[in-house]
């Protein structure tokens, strides 16, 4: 469940956040240190006037209240000098006090306990009822402590309007984060959106509208992958229409075919001459039907991941032989010159029969798409640790545009000549990777090369299965 604001109310969240922690740290780093320096300067500037002052007091207690008095004025403090009752357990009575109220407020004071009990100067700061104040004590051998306290209100107001100040500043600070976040969200909130919108359009199957962002950054990055998406998922289904057409006209044409046959075998009078006819043309639909449906079930394989091949040591030479022998017919039958360049002694790693049913797809498929009288050769060579089947024709070539399409699934060269389902090629490659080979084009014009790369093997290799059980089933020729 979308949350209300969404994204919009986090970014603006996320960046007031960030300012209140760093305007935060600021005022605890500030403030205090502030106010510690502050409070250390008054202390010290007491200190200072405090103890020449304390320790020229004069023994006879009866001047003490005019001397106190005159310090108070000096030090701009009140100064209480007190008389030493007992020092094991620490106390004090006033003597004499700047200030004319009673000292009793004073009586206790703990800087003034402390440097009774230490014997030297001691000071510190001190929050009572009368307030904040910077208090230095005087101890007077054992006889006597002299307690300057002078307020820190006036130091203090600096630390408060500081304070304020950045209290103040915060405040604003956190509006504009605000009010920023939630318009810079909200720009990027529009975008997202307009890629979500998108996105439902081609999850809806409408790719003719570009996605386009022109922000230079991650978003726009993302509106490119998505705007690739759609170029390929509109080049998918545009394919994919293709060949439901195509396959309803592969699956129709012969169906059609065998029935009106089935009929005529029915109805008519044939002589054994014309039925022999009739049934050999059948033959030759029920093939067509079961190469659309051997592809389509491979095919189904591959993107299951259940593609089963064998792993062992092929001989290439006997293949291209068996291969030969298998699509001389077809060559004689459409007018191309079948020829054979094969090494001798060549083995490779990989799946016999896959191997096979690949070598028919190329041939094949270059005697489909080129004229009669066009040459077709077969070849296998070494090449370091891999081993090559090419097959190669003279024909027109594939045009540089259609080169890197032609492995794609359901694509068919458009030309005047047959294609197939367009499934050969797509389905060679994808074998070809599962036995650790690749199936390239070499096309600049005449020859056209199809090529099968596999690794070399020796004779002594054993085979190894992968994904599972080798099945094979009949693989009908084109």
């Amino acid at each position: 469940m979308r949350l209300p604001g969404g994204i919009r109310i986090r970014i603006a969240l996320v960046l007031v956040g960030i300012v209140a922690g760093a305007l935060g740290t600021a005022y605890l780093i500030v403030v205090p240190s502030l106010e510690r320096r502050l409070v250390d300067a008054r202390l010290d500037q007491l200190e200072g006037l405090a103890v020449p002052l304390a320790t020229a007091l004069p023994e006879d207690t009866l001047l003490w209240q005019d001397r106190v008095e005159a310090y108070a004025v000096v030090t701009n403090s009140r100064v209480v000098a007190f008389d030493v009752l007992s020092t094991n357990q620490p106390a004090l009575a006033a003597v004499a006090d700047s200030r004319t109220r009673s000292s009793r407020d004073v009586a206790t004071n703990s800087v003034a306990l402390e440097a009774l009990v230490s014997g030297r100067v001691e000071r510190g700061r001190v929050v009572d009822a009368n307030g904040d104040s910077a208090n230095i004590a005087v101890p007077l051998d054992a006889d006597a402590v002299v307690l300057f306290r002078a307020p820190l209100a006036d130091s203090l107001a600096t630390v408060r309007l500081v304070e304020r100040r950045l209290l103040l500043a915060t405040a604003f600070a956190l509006i504009f984060a605000l009010v920023l976040g939630l318009t810079a969200a909200g720009m990027f909130a529009n975008r997202l959106l307009r890629l979500e919108t998108a996105a439902e359009r081609i999850a809806g199957g409408d790719f003719g509208a570009p996605i386009v962002d022109r922000g230079n950054d991650e978003i726009g990055e993302l509106a490119d992958a998505f705007d690739r998406m759609r170029v390929q998922l509109a080049q998918l289904d545009s394919a994919r229409k293709a060949f439901v057409a195509n396959a309803s006209h592969e699956l129709r044409t012969p169906l059609f075919s065998i029935g009106g046959f089935l009929e005529l075998l029915v109805d008519e009078e044939l002589d054994d001459e014309t039925r022999r006819g009739f049934i050999e043309t059948m033959q030759g639909q029920v093939q067509r039907l079961t190469k659309l449906s051997t592809d389509l079930l491979d095919l189904s394989r591959v993107d299951a991941g259940q593609l089963r091949v064998l792993k062992e040591s092929v001989d290439l030479t006997e293949v291209v032989e068996l291969l030969a022998g298998e699509i001389e017919h077809v060559a004689a039958s459409t007018g191309h010159v079948l020829e054979t360049d094969i090494e001798p002694d060549l083995w490779c790693f990989g799946d016999e029969a896959r191997v096979l049913q690949i070598g028919r797809a190329l041939a094949t498929n270059a005697m489909v798409h080129t004229p009669a009288g066009t040459r077709v050769v077969i070849r296998t060579r070494r090449r370091g640790d891999r081993i090559e089947l090419s097959v190669e024709d003279n024909g027109q070539g594939i045009a540089e545009q259609y080169r890197d399409a032609v492995f794609d699934r359901f694509y068919r060269v458009d030309s005047g000549m047959a294609s197939g389902s367009g499934l050969g090629l797509a389905i060679a490659r994808e074998i070809a990777k599962l036995m650790g080979g690749a199936v390239r084009l070499d096309s600049n014009g005449d020859p056209t090369v199809f090529t099968l790369d596999l690794p070399a093997a020796s004779r002594a290799e054993p085979f190894s299965r992968e994904n599972g059980a080798r099945e094979i089933e009949p693989l009908p020729l084109a």
